[in-house]
């Protein structure tokens, strides 16, 4: 065996690739095109599916749900926006300020975590809600009017959803950051850069890596979310593309549609995923 190895080195990276590939094969790669079996079967549930391959499916539910489409299209970019506002600070500060105290801080950012995704969710609708501490308390003091409420609304929908994933962000991001040798900052400083010179020629395109893998954390579970919608939405202008899964999946039980539903959410984010790493590949080598 030893013999074998020494003969073929250069298979030895993709012998450690193995396991990985395998892993994706069998649960991603299967379950895709299993997803697309059932979207193109035709029937219901009591007669039973039959495979018909019928494609014309997607045109038929990507018309219907454009609008569920679009909505978590744009929730998700705002939140992916929000956390990147929030979290990069957040995660600039850990790894360069944080000094003694950044496990601390790095605690306190994935406490949230060792609570329930849905408990968390039903705590922000109690912090929202209309007669709540907080509005409740800006209501009496005569701040804001009466009639004023945030739950139910998208920014209620984008507000929980940007709580519940910023420490997807950040961590990420604090993990490119503390890779960075501060000296070739300092570097940049000592060569007469301004602070804002040396943070967009040395820190921003050093950080990329972080950023790209902070905002997909963010972006992609975002885009596919029910549950905030759902808890702090709960209308129908508010409802995502996740709703509608969910609702085709387990009350309408019309697997086709709902397996064609996510599939197409699943493509369009691939796309997404590969136009976006091309953009940043080229503000990586030219800023």
């Amino acid at each position: 065996m030893a013999g074998w190895l020494r003969q073929h080195r250069g298979l030895i990276p993709y012998l450690f690739l193995l396991p990985g590939v395998l892993w994706l094969l069998v649960f991603f790669v299967l379950p895709m095109l299993a997803m697309a079996s059932v979207a193109t079967q035709e029937g219901t549930l009591g007669t039973g599916f039959r495979q018909t391959f019928n494609v014309g499916v997607f045109p038929e539910v990507l018309d219907r749900y454009a609008p569920h489409f679009l909505r978590s299209l744009e929730y998700a970019l705002v939140v992916t926006l929000l956390t990147i506002g929030i979290g990069f600070p957040m995660a600039y500060t850990i790894a360069f300020r944080g000094g003694r105290y950044k496990n601390v801080l790095l605690l306190l950012v994935i406490m949230p975590f060792f609570t329930s995704f849905v408990i968390r969710t039903i705590s922000w609708k109690f912090i929202l809600a209309d007669q709540g501490f907080v509005l409740g308390t800006l209501k009496d003091a005569g701040i804001v009017d009466e009639g004023f409420r945030i739950l139910a609304t998208p920014a209620a929908v984008i507000s929980g959803i940007t709580y519940n994933f910023l420490p997807f962000f950040v961590l990420p991001m604090y993990v490119a950051l503390e890779r960075i040798d501060y000296r070739l900052v300092e570097a940049a400083t000592d060569l007469y850069a301004s602070r804002l010179q040396a943070f967009l020629r040395v820190t921003l395109p050093l950080s990329i890596p972080g950023l790209f893998a902070g905002s997909l954390l963010t972006f992609i579970p975002a885009a596919g979310d029910y549950i905030n919608a759902e808890l702090l939405g709960g209308t129908r202008d508010t409802q995502m593309i996740g709703n509608v899964v969910q609702t085709l999946y387990i009350v309408n039980r019309d697997y086709p549609h709902a397996a064609a539903v996510s599939l197409i959410l699943m493509v369009a984010l691939l796309v997404g995923v590969v136009a976006y790493r091309r953009v940043l590949r080229g503000q990586e080598l030219t800023v």
